[in-house]
C-alpha cells in the first residue's frame, strides 16, 4: 500500500499523478474502516482526500503553517503527517478527533469552533511580515458553511487590506456545514459553481474573436478593457475581488493536478488570495452520498459495507426536546426555532419539517442568531434558539445587553451541556451556568429527566419578560427520577427518616447528575450519615427556599456538571451568606482546566466527579465536623 510509506508530507513529492490517485482511494477506504469502527467525522473527510494531499504537496508544513477551520476535516491530514495509527480514534491515549498540538507539529489550531481560521491566517501571515519570514507561508482551509460566520468576515476585511502580505485561503466548497449551507453567501457561491468562469470565456472568446477579420482584434481588447463589467457578469466573483482578494477557481477539488496548480499559483502570489474548490461530502462512500440529511458528518460505531448503525439507542435527550418542541408548536402559532446552521443535531428537524415557516437557520452566526431572537420576541413571537451549550459561549455578549437587557423573552436550549468526552476540549459544555449566573433577570433549569425536560421546556416558554435556558447532557436519557416531595420551587429527591431533627448533609443535585447523588447518599447512609437530596429544578435564580433548608442541616454539598467557578455551587454559597446561614459547603463540579477527550465515563473519573470519590469526601468532611462538636461546649454547636 502507498498509504503506509507516507510518513510525513515530502514523502508525496515523489509519487506520480497516478500514484496520487491510488493514494487517495487507498485514503477513503482507511476511513471508511476506520472510522466504522470507533465513530467520528467520516463524510467531511471523504471530501477533501484530493485537496489535502494537494496541500502538502505544494505547502512545506510545518515550516508553511496549513491551517484548518472547525478541524472536523483533518484526517486525511493526519494520515499525511505520520498518524496512520486510527484505532483509538477519540478515545483516552489515542488520536483526538480535531488537530492536537500535542500530537503534531503539523497542527496549529485545536478549537473546534467555526469561523475562526481566516483570524489565525490573519495573525500568522503578520507575524511572518514583521519577523522577516518570507519563505513562510500560510494556506487556511474554511468551508463555505464557516464562512457564513461574522468572524470569518471580519477576518477577510482586515486580510483584504493588506494587498502585499501572502496568504492563502482556501475555500472548500460542498454546499453544507452539517446539513445544507444556507443564506446569501451561499446563493452566491452556487452561482459561481454553475456559471462559466470568465477567463474560461474570454480564452475561447479571443480565438473566435481573433479569426474575425477587421473588428475582432479591437473587440476582444475592448471587451478586455471592460473586464470588470463582463467579469461580474460571466462569472461574480466580484465580491471576494471588491474586497482586494485575487480569486481563483472555481477549480474541481477533486482533480489532484487542478488542485496543485491553482495552489502553486496563489502561493506565488504576493497578496491574499482566494481558491475556490468544490468537493463532495462523503465522496466515495454510497451511504453518505446518499444520506441527504448530513452526507455522515459524523457517525457512531456503523457497519461499513451498509453504513447502518451496529446498535440503536435508547431515546436521547434530544430526540425528546425534539418530539416536544413538535408539541408545543401544535399548541401556540407564536413559538418559533432558531438553528445556528445544526437543525438535525440539536434537534429541530422535525419542527421544521411540520411547521416549514417556523424556523430559521441562520448559519454558523450565533451572535446574529440571539440578537434576531430578541427581534422575535420584541415583535411577538416566543423564539425557542437551540444550540450546543459550548457555543453560546460565542453569543454572551447578545444574551446579556439585547436579550436580557430589553427583557426579551427568549428561550435558548443547550444540548451537550456538561462533559461531553469523545469531542475533546472545545465541546465540552462545562461554562453556560458559570457565564449565564451573570446576567440580570435570566433564570436557568437544569432538568434531570425526560419528564423534566418536557415540563421545564413548558415552563420556560411561557416566560415573556426575561430569558430562559434549559440546558441537557449528551446521549442517552436516563431513568425517571421520582420526586418524594416539593419545599419551595425544589423537588425532594430523597428526605431522611423522621426521628433525624437535623440532618447531617443537604446534597443540592443539578440536572442529569441526580441519579449519581442518589448514589451518594445511599454510600453515605451507610456510614450513618443522614442526607436530605434536593433536585432545584431552576437553578439560577436560587430558590428562596433553599437558605432556611440549608438551615436546618449540618452541610450543604452541591453537586453540577459544569465548571467549579462562578457555577451553580458558587451562587448557592452567595445566597446563603446574604441570608445569614452560616452553614459548611462544599461545592462539586468540574476543575477550571481543558479536558483530554475520553467517554464522559472516564472523564468524570479522573476529575473525580462520581458518587464513591464525593462519597468519600463528604464522610470526611462531616467526621470533621464532629470532632470539632466533640471538643467544644455544647452551646457552641448551634
Amino acid at each position: 500500500m502507498l498509504l503506509t510509506r507516507i510518513k510525513g508530507p515530502r514523502d508525496l513529492d515523489r509519487l506520480s499523478q497516478e500514484e496520487l490517485e491510488q493514494l487517495a482511494a487507498e485514503i477513503r477506504s482507511f476511513l471508511v474502516d476506520a472510522v466504522s469502527k470507533t465513530g467520528g467525522h467520516l463524510g467531511p473527510n471523504l471530501g477533501v482526500v484530493e485537496l489535502t494531499i494537494a496541500l502538502h504537496r505544494v505547502f512545506d508544513s510545518p515550516k508553511d503553517k496549513v491551517l484548518f477551520d472547525t478541524g472536523h476535516q483533518a484526517y486525511v491530514h493526519k494520515l499525511l503527517t505520520g498518524r496512520q495509527d486510527f484505532a483509538g480514534l477519540r478515545t483516552k491515549g489515542g488520536l483526538s478527533g480535531y488537530p492536537s498540538r500535542a500530537e503534531s507539529d503539523h497542527d496549529v489550531i485545536e478549537n473546534s469552533h467555526a469561523s475562526t481560521v481566516l483570524g489565525w491566517a490573519d495573525g500568522i501571515a503578520k507575524a511572518n511580515e514583521v519577523l522577516g519570514r518570507e519563505d513562510h507561508h500560510v494556506a487556511a482551509v474554511i468551508g463555505d458553511g464557516a464562512l457564513t460566520g461574522g468572524m470569518a468576515w471580519e477576518a477577510l476585511n482586515n486580510i483584504a487590506a493588506a494587498k502585499d502580505r501572502p496568504l492563502v485561503i482556501v475555500v472548500n466548497d460542498n454546499e453544507r456545514s452539517y446539513g445544507p449551507t444556507i443564506g446569501g453567501l451561499a446563493n452566491h457561491l452556487a452561482t459561481l459553481r454553475t456559471t462559466d468562469g470568465y477567463e474560461r470565456f474570454l480564452a475561447r472568446g479571443k480565438d473566435l474573436l481573433e479569426r474575425t477579420p477587421v473588428v475582432g482584434k479591437p473587440l476582444y481588447e475592448t471587451l478586455h478593457g471592460a473586464k470588470k463589467g463582463l467579469k461580474d457578469f460571466i462569472a461574480p466573483q466580484g465580491m471576494f475581488e471588491d474586497l482586494g482578494l485575487k480569486y481563483i477557481g472555481p477549480i474541481d477539488g477533486h482533480d489532484i493536478e487542478a488542485l496543485e496548480s491553482a495552489l502553486q499559483r496563489a502561493k506565488r502570489f504576493s497578496g491574499p488570495v482566494i481558491v475556490h474548490c468544490l468537493t463532495q461530502k462523503g465522496r466515495g462512500y454510497e451511504p453518505a452520498v446518499q444520506d441527504e440529511a448530513d452526507r455522515f458528518h459524523a457517525v457512531g460505531v456503523i457497519h461499513p459495507d451498509t453504513g447502518l448503525p451496529v446498535s440503536t439507542d435508547a431515546a436521547s435527550w434530544t430526540s425528546v426536546f425534539a418530539d416536544e418542541m413538535v408539541k408545543l408548536g401544535k399548541e401556540r402559532k407564536d413559538i418559533v426555532a432558531i438553528t445556528a446552521a445544526m437543525l438535525q443535531p440539536v434537534g429541530l428537524k422535525k419542527f421544521a419539517d411540520a411547521y416549514p415557516d417556523r424556523i430559521f437557520d441562520v448559519g454558523i452566526a450565533e451572535q446574529h442568531g440571539a440578537t434576531s431572537a430578541a427581534g422575535l420576541a420584541t415583535g411577538g413571537a416566543h423564539p425557542v434558539f437551540a444550540v450546543y451549550a459550548t457555543f453560546l459561549n460565542r453569543a454572551f455578549d447578545q444574551v446579556l445587553m439585547d436579550v436580557a437587557l430589553h427583557k426579551c423573552g427568549v428561550t435558548f436550549v443547550l444540548d451537550r451541556a456538561g462533559v461531553t468526552g469523545t469531542d475533546g476540549a472545545s465541546h465540552n459544555g462545562m461554562w453556560d451556568m458559570s457565564i449565564l449566573q451573570v446576567v440580570p433577570g435570566l433564570r436557568l433549569a437544569a432538568p434531570r429527566d425526560a419528564e423534566q425536560l418536557r415540563a421545564q421546556l413548558n415552563e420556560a416558554v411561557l416566560v415573556k419578560d426575561a430569558p430562559t435556558v434549559v440546558r441537557f447532557s449528551k446521549g442517552v436519557v436516563g431513568p425517571a427520577v421520582p420526586a418524594v416531595g416539593r419545599i419551595g420551587g425544589m423537588d425532594v429527591l430523597r428526605s431522611p427518616s423522621a426521628e433525624v431533627t437535623r440532618p447531617d448533609v443537604l446534597l443540592v443535585s443539578v440536572g442529569a447528575l441526580a441519579p449519581m447523588c442518589l448514589e451518594i447518599a445511599d454510600l453515605l447512609d451507610k456510614q450513618g450519615i443522614s442526607t436530605t437530596v434536593v433536585d432545584p429544578r431552576w437553578v439560577k435564580p436560587v430558590d428562596e427556599a433553599l437558605a432556611p433548608l440549608a438551615d436546618r442541616h449540618r452541610v450543604v454539598v452541591t453537586v453540577e456538571d459544569n465548571g467549579r467557578t462562578g457555577g451553580v455551587g458558587s451562587a448557592v454559597a452567595q445566597a446563603l451568606r446574604d441570608a445569614g446561614v452560616d452553614v459548611p459547603l462544599r461545592d462539586f463540579g468540574i476543575p477550571q482546566r481543558f479536558l483530554d477527550h475520553a467517554t464522559r465515563k472516564e472523564v468524570m473519573a479522573e476529575i473525580g466527579l462520581t458518587a464513591p470519590d464525593i462519597a468519600r469526601q463528604v464522610t470526611g468532611l462531616v467526621a470533621k465536623l464532629d470532632g470539632r462538636y466533640d471538643s467544644e461546649p455544647a452551646a457552641a454547636v448551634d
